[in-house]
């Protein structure tokens, strides 16, 4: 007997919030490079394994796959949720992994870095999560239509490096600091819905630039 729809449906998003759980696990591993390195220059760079392996292996990132929230039926809002919960399950296991290892100075460093995140101003917070995205929309569309293998591999590494080394924010990163740190609360979690509000906010802006002079030139 063939499937249902109901069970086509099932399974569907079981797979697509384990390819989700996978996606923030990946981030989680560029996190923990970055935490590990003792160059912030050379973590940058090394923190774009994450992106690396969502991109190349079709894994499921809330920041990537927001950027795209308008070029699809409304359904795929609520697929960009079950994803986001995805990103935030891989991220606590791997933050809660690494808190069961010897790398007990990154479990520091990660505490260190959540309380400057804690501390700032929700609207700075904001802010630096809408820049974030900017980056990884980039990132990800030359990734996706970059037509020189060089370009695709190029403008990812550019746009990972560039927002970590500027200190945006980037929601299921900082899942992995705050799980790593030992620093999630109320706080936390209100910051990490700031965080994802900002990251939504600056993945959709250039495409519906891109929209409207699309529309503008009658296209």
């Amino acid at each position: 007997m063939g499937k249902t729809k109901g069970e086509g449906t099932s399974m569907k998003q079981l797979v697509a919030f384990v390819y989700a759980v996978l996606a923030g696990i990946s981030i989680s591993i560029g996190g923990l490079v970055f935490l590990s390195s003792e160059s912030r220059a050379v973590g940058a760079v090394m923190f774009s394994v994450g992106l690396f392996a969502v991109c190349t292996l079709g894994l499921g990132l809330f920041t990537g796959r927001v950027c795209y929230v308008f070029d699809n039926p409304p359904a795929y809002t609520a697929e960009c949720l079950l994803i986001w919960l995805g990103n935030l399950a891989g991220a606590f296991l791997a933050g809660s992994a690494v808190r069961l290892t010897r790398l007990s100075a990154v479990a520091e460093k990660a505490q260190a870095l959540s309380g400057t995140k804690l501390e700032d101003s929700p609207l700075s917070v904001f802010i630096l999560a809408v820049f974030c995205n900017i980056l990884i929309y980039l990132a990800v569309e030359s990734y996706r239509n970059n037509p020189h293998q060089l370009g695709k591999y190029l403008g990812m590494l550019l746009g990972v490096s560039v927002f970590v080394l500027a200190g945006l924010e980037h929601c299921v990163a900082n899942m992995f600091y705050f799980t790593a740190g030992g620093a999630w609360s109320l706080h936390a979690l209100l910051y990490i819905g700031i965080m994802t509000a900002g990251n939504a906010l600056g993945g959709v802006l250039f495409p519906l630039c891109r929209k409207l002079k699309a529309y503008s030139e009658g296209k």
